[in-house]
């Protein structure tokens, strides 16, 4: 039974994928439904305000529900939102068995869809694949439970470590398939962050360029002295969609300009590094904001790296190596004199991403939130 509800439970994940960049704040939620050995119902949670995945696979398996085996990654929620209560639905369609990937940490949840099935006489089985289920929906666990954005800090390097030549040229570093796979990243982040050295050295346009309905990330720019060029395309294509973040360091002048390109500017309080990272996180999280991408040179990679700010780092490697010392890495600063003073990572894993390494882990400590 263990490897049934398992296999049962990938496809309900795999569905619950379908959602990213198109559900948050909700969380990705798929769901499959089984009778007799057969699927009679698959859905997923597919946009923001619409029916959940439990409420899709039901309609799609009609009558033929009543005594099945209802299989779906996050606990059924048990309250009135934006949809009726997906527990109400599933007792009375008449399911027998639901199996669940892992509870649901929405205090307005919190157990309390799985309390419901089990009072109704609903066998219920948690637990299965529950790793896997907490890692796709790491984003909505960590802003539902302590209302701060989940931080992914993303580079690209070469296997030596390097993100550009000696002469600072970085096009391309990865392939056509990791850098596709950056930009459905970013349509399931709320935010992106970078510095101003990378706009003004490469003039990205922090935006999501895929065929499909996909909305782009609101861009923030750490500019502590105001010196982005105004041409910049985070200024010019889109630039409501940009927040420029100063300190006192930046002249009265320069903000006026940059504020009539159209971006929003606001003064941050100025630390060591520039910007005020814990403060800039609290304004991030006002807005409501679930997740922050980080794509930015090596200063601001070691600012958030050494503020414990990042939860998460996505590092994909190519097959290339460039050899010397000139060329720079992606993190800045002086090494601590220890080993033991190393950051550390837990819970690694590693893919192919076309003839790319993409490899993923969280830092030590800040998993913990996903865990409780």
């Amino acid at each position: 039974m263990k490897n049934i509800d398992e296999a049962y439970m990938k496809m309900a994940l795999e569905l619950a994928k379908k959602g990213w960049g198109h559900v948050s704040p909700n969380p990705l939620v798929g769901c499959v439904i089984i009778k007799g050995g057969e699927i009679i119902g698959m859905g997923y949670h597919e946009k923001f305000g619409q029916a959940h995945a439990e409420v899709n696979a039901i309609r799609a398996a009609g009558e033929s529900s009543r005594g099945a085996t209802l299989y779906v990654n996050l606990e059924p929620c048990c309250h009135y939102g934006k949809t009726p209560p997906c527990s109400e639905l599933i007792i009375k369609s008449g399911l027998k068995r639901v199996v669940v990937g892992m509870r649901d940490p929405n205090p307005r949840v919190l157990g309390g869809g799985i309390k419901q099935l089990l009072d109704a006489g609903i066998e219920v089985e948690t637990g299965v694949l529950e790793e896997e289920s907490i890692r796709l929906n790491e984003i909505f666990i960590k802003h539902i439970s302590k209302g701060e954005p989940f931080v992914i800090l993303k580079t690209a390097v070469t296997m030596d470590g390097r993100t550009c030549t000696a002469s600072g040229d970085s096009k391309w570093i990865t392939s056509d398939e990791s850098r596709r796979l950056v930009h459905k990243i970013r349509a399931g982040v709320s935010c992106i962050v970078t510095g101003v050295e990378t706009v003004i050295k490469d003039d990205p346009m922090l935006n999501v360029r895929l065929e499909g309905d996909w909305k782009s990330p609101f861009r923030i720019v750490l500019d502590s002295k105001g010196r982005i060029p105004l041409d910049s395309k985070v200024l010019t294509q889109d630039s409501r969609n940009t927040l420029v973040c100063v300190t006192d360091d930046a002249p009265i002048h320069r903000r006026e300009m940059i504020r009539g390109t159209g971006a929003e500017l606001r003064v941050f309080p100025k630390c060591e590094s520039g910007v005020d990272l814990k403060v800039l996180l609290a304004d991030i999280a006002s807005r409501g904001f679930d997740s922050v991408l980080v794509e930015a040179g090596a200063r601001v990679n070691t600012s958030f790296l050494r503020s414990g700010l990042v939860d998460k780092v996505m590092m994909f490697m190519a097959p290339k190596i460039l050899t010397g010392s000139e060329s720079p890495t992606w993190t800045a600063g002086s090494p601590p004199s220890l080993m033991k003073d190393a950051l550390e990572l837990e819970g690694l894993w590693a893919e192919s991403v076309g003839p790319d390494i993409l490899v993923q882990g969280y830092m030590k400590g800040e998993r913990s939130c996903l865990l409780e």
